[in-house]
């Protein structure tokens, strides 16, 4: 696909195709991406994470609130996401202001998880250090006895975000290096979206 000619002028709806397109050709979890945060002292950082809800609002994933991403997000609401789609040859990285998700939205999420993940999701004290795998396996335990059948709460600290684009890079491997970068951007939420394409 050529990005001077076949995409669309909405940068979301290209996004839709293009990751409709990597669910038919990549092996794993096309829905991954390396979500990049900045800590309190200005330290970056960057993980993978999987893309569990988009629209015009924005990218939403799910998480500890108390993990180090959540402790970095909440100290500076700003992050970068980067998808790298290997079979197709593509990339695209987004940046943009963070908020909550609702609270129904994060409900809706985590009662859609197996009930395994839902236990876990209390039992993981995520990022902090533990001596041994038998105190992570106890916590389990405990959290399945305490919750026997499939009606788990969500945990408090534990919630979605949402990264509001205010620019998206689209970039297409090309021949002798000279690939396709498409950039759509804005000042805000509001604004009309622009374009313009950089140099390989």
């Amino acid at each position: 696909m050529s990005l001077f000619t076949d995409i669309p002028a909405d940068p979301i709806a290209a996004f839709d195709g293009w990751l409709n397109e990597a669910a038919a050709s990549e092996p794993n979890d096309p829905n991954a991406l390396a979500l990049a945060t900045v800590s309190a002292d200005g330290m970056p950082n960057a993980r993978m994470v999987l893309l569990k809800g988009h629209d015009s609002r924005g990218f939403v994933f799910y998480t500890n609130l108390q993990s180090q991403k959540g402790n970095e997000l909440a100290e500076n609401a700003k992050a970068a996401l980067c998808f790298h789609w290997k079979s197709l040859h593509r990339q695209v990285r987004i940046q943009g202001p963070i908020s909550p998700v609702s609270d129904d939205e994060a409900d809706a999420y985590y009662q859609s998880r197996g009930r395994e993940s839902r236990i876990g999701a209390w039992a993981s004290q995520q990022s902090r250090a533990y001596d041994t795998r038998a105190e992570l396996e106890a916590a389990y335990a405990e959290m399945d006895t305490k919750y026997p059948g499939e009606d788990v709460p969500r945990p408090p600290h534990w919630s979605g975000r949402r990264v509001t684009p205010l620019r998206i890079e689209f970039w297409q491997d090309g021949a002798h290096r000279l690939h396709d970068r498409l950039v759509f951007k804005r000042a805000s939420a509001e604004a009309v979206w622009q374009t313009e394409r950089l140099y390989p």
